[in-house]
């Protein structure tokens, strides 16, 4: 029989609280979910690759400082076997939103049936919630024309045309599935996946930067590109992938369902729109034109991502349904914009993307942990400096060209004025005439 273990900071004598585990808890999703989970007030244990990295470690584990039990932490990798008992151990529900990515994509159904192998041995787990991606529901490069994909469609992962990553994940949920279906009565758990479209939205720590949608904004938002391609994604904001999961947990209609966690489709222009309404007269330059598709063409001639997963989604919509988002998970879509701004936001807070000179924002709407200790108290200060050079600024003298060009200026600016006063003058002249000869007469 295993024997209990607990951390140093609970009585062994207490009554212990259900253990809520979440795998790949320092990840863009798996901090959302473990922040969100801790400011609920449930005692959560997060698995990451290593507790080498002691900055990343108290970056994590101060995502909520006041938590009512601390952040636990342990080592658990998806590429290796040990660590994963140790880490279900006691554990009553579970988030699994690790992943493997670029050539150990190919063993991600391994790893999950790993996992779960562990998870169904502890006979102490109920739930098992799954991040999978709406990849796994449609991910060829041309969607059909006016179709609205839901949660019942399939990626068919033998297809030549989709890439390694829509196949990893499109078989790594069918194992999950199949792994669950078969296993002994005494060992079953009920199982709910998250099929979330392209995440987008604030980041948590550093090490976000990494993630594929962080990149693609950091890329607009430091103007790598003269334009954005003629594409459309369903989006989806990481806060609400986060409550979708936690949702899961617990509601009943969630077992045993996919769900699809989407806002609503948005060209790329509007994106980079919506980010350059706001941040353009923070002193950021993005780009908002349209880049034509024989450009696109001629860049997949030396791109092979741009040939084979650009060029043919130019032009087309992808439609889903979010409705059990909705009507079943009760997870109201975040509005695009507030999405799209503060993920902004939360990059400059974060390091990720550069802080341009008019940079006025002192700290992030994403409530993000002070980044390199810096405080609230120092934000402040920096900001009344800001505010005191801009005031100076505009108290210098001007120069002889400048400052005649303006006199000039007023000049015109007073004419209107005076010529307002000599009509007055004039209308009141006339009147004491007037008078004077009615008392004359």
């Amino acid at each position: 029989m295993v024997q209990a273990s607990y951390p140093a900071w609970q009585d062994a004598a207490a009554p212990a609280a259900q253990v809520i585990l979440v795998t790949g808890a320092s990840g863009y999703v798996g901090s959302h979910v473990t922040k969100l989970l801790l400011e609920e007030g449930h005692r959560v244990r997060g698995t990451v690759r290593s507790l080498e990295n002691e900055a990343k470690i108290d970056s994590l584990k101060n995502l909520v400082p006041d938590a009512k039990f601390p952040l636990e932490l342990v080592a658990a990798d998806l590429t290796k076997d040990e660590g994963w008992d140790k880490a279900v151990l006691d554990c009553t529900k579970v988030v699994h939103t690790a992943t493997l990515k670029g050539t150990q994509a190919e063993g991600l159904a391994e790893a999950t049936t790993k996992l779960l192998t562990a998870c169904a041995a502890t006979k102490t787990i109920t739930r098992v919630v799954i991040t999978s991606c709406s990849n796994a529901i449609f991910g060829e490069p041309t969607p059909e024309a006016d179709k609205v994909y839901n949660e019942e469609n399939w990626t068919d992962p033998e297809s030549a045309t989709i890439d390694s990553y829509t196949k990893s994940k499109t078989i790594a949920e069918k194992a999950a599935w199949d792994f669950v279906k078969e296993l002994p009565d005494d060992q079953k758990f009920e199982l709910a996946v998250i099929n979330p479209t392209l995440i987008m939205g604030p980041a948590l720590l550093e090490g976000h930067k990494n993630a594929t949608s962080v990149n693609l904004m950091s890329q607009i938002v430091n103007k790598a590109y003269p334009g954005v391609p003629r594409l459309n994604f369903s989006i989806c904001d990481v806060r609400d992938v986060a409550k979708a999961h936690v949702k899961a947990l617990t509601i009943p209609e969630a077992a045993n369902n996919r769900h699809i966690i989407s806002t609503d489709s948005v060209w790329m222009k509007d994106i980079a729109m919506a980010v350059a309404k706001e941040f353009k007269p923070q002193g950021y330059s993005i780009s908002t034109g349209q880049l034509p598709y024989f450009l696109c063409w001629v860049a997949g001639l030396f791109n092979k991502g741009m040939k084979n997963n650009v060029l043919p989604r130019i032009g087309k919509v992808l439609k889903v349904d979010n409705k059990r988002m909705v009507e079943v998970l009760g997870v109201e879509p975040t509005a695009i914009d507030c999405t799209l701004q503060d993920m902004v936001y939360s990059l400059v807070d974060l390091g990720i993307v550069r802080k341009a000179k008019k940079y006025k924002q002192a700290g992030s709407r994403a409530e993000v942990p002070a980044v390199n200790g810096e405080v609230e108290e120092d934000k402040k200060e920096e900001k009344e400096g800001e505010e005191k050079a801009e005031e100076d600024g505009e108290k210098k003298e001007l120069e002889p060209e400048d400052k005649e060009k303006k006199e000039d200026e007023e000049i015109k600016e007073d004419k209107p004025e005076q010529k307002e006063d000599t009509k007055e003058k004039e209308e009141a002249v006339k009147e004491e005439k007037k008078e004077e000869t009615e008392g004359e007469k």
